[in-house]
């Protein structure tokens, strides 16, 4: 309405409510998307594995049989748990608390792993399986279970029957913890290694060579990592909240964490047509 002396506007948010479709169209599109892509991986991540098993010899550095095994082990830990998060969008979640931050603790574990040997695997750390690597491995998917515990902690059972991914405040310091490591994993980790592949000459050999696939992992999350970004600083009141934003970003949100949730079954696909190559 416009003030008094007409030089003023002023927005009243409370007479015109804003209307989210967003919730409607996710129940009814998430569970068979996920579905599907679970399928999908299932087959992928198996015929990975098998040619792994039959051909050892044909994988040779940079997608050395070290590195593609614990690829494929992530994406199957992945997708693994597509199934119950699908039957909870669809029929609600009906397991509890604990179960689902301990699903919220294994999906974030399989993704951080993934882009912990990545970037090892960029770096030049898999070329051979000797107990150096082994101990490689070990601390890697430690730290990746490290890294993913908080978001345990804020995740949690809304309405008694939505396992949602925040359950805390958005300032609260777990979220904020889990927050910023997501966004140097999915985020900043992305623009490092991109930056030093095109600054290192070694480093663009090897992309030519076929090191860059796995980086298919991280360019489809890097999207999902920025659209946290821009969730935090709307949530937080830290850009102009309209109507029109609040309506539209979740479904940027959920657009580009549905892409990011395509790797599990691009990733090991990608790895077999590279090995076919």
């Amino acid at each position: 309405y416009d003030s008094t002396d007409g030089n003023d506007t002023f927005m009243d948010y409370d007479a015109a409510p804003c209307h989210n479709r967003f919730c409607p169209l996710f129940q009814r599109v998430a569970p068979p998307f996920l579905a599907a892509t679970c399928a999908a991986a299932a087959l992928a991540t198996g015929a990975l594995l098998v040619v792994l098993a039959k051909r050892p010899q044909a994988w040779r550095w940079p997608r050395s049989p070290a590195l593609v095994a614990q690829l494929a082990l992530g994406t199957a830990l992945f997708a693994a748990l597509l199934p119950a998060l699908a039957a909870g969008i669809a029929w609600g979640w009906h397991l509890g608390t604990g179960p689902c931050r301990l699903t919220h603790l294994l999906w974030h574990w399989s993704l951080f792993a993934q882009a912990l040997l990545v970037a090892s695997g960029s770096c030049g750390s898999w070329a051979r399986w000797d107990a150096r690597s082994r101990r490689l491995a070990v601390a890697l998917w430690a730290l990746a279970l490290l890294l993913a515990t908080p978001a345990a902690l804020v995740s949690g059972v809304a309405a008694g029957t939505a396992c949602v991914r925040r359950s805390v405040g958005i300032l609260a310091p777990a979220y904020l913890l889990h927050l910023s490591l997501c966004l140097c994993l999915l985020l900043l980790l992305p623009a490092g290694l991109l930056l030093a592949a095109l600054a290192v000459p070694r480093r663009r050999a090897s992309w030519a060579a076929g090191a860059g696939l796995p980086w298919l992992f991280l360019g489809l999350w890097a999207p999902y990592g920025a659209g946290l970004a821009g969730d935090f600083l709307l949530q937080a009141g830290l850009l102009e909240p309209t109507c029109g934003s609040f309506e539209h970003f979740d479904l940027a949100l959920g657009l580009s964490e549905g892409l990011g949730v395509l790797h599990c079954g691009l990733g090991p696909l990608a790895l077999l047509l590279a090995w076919r190559c």
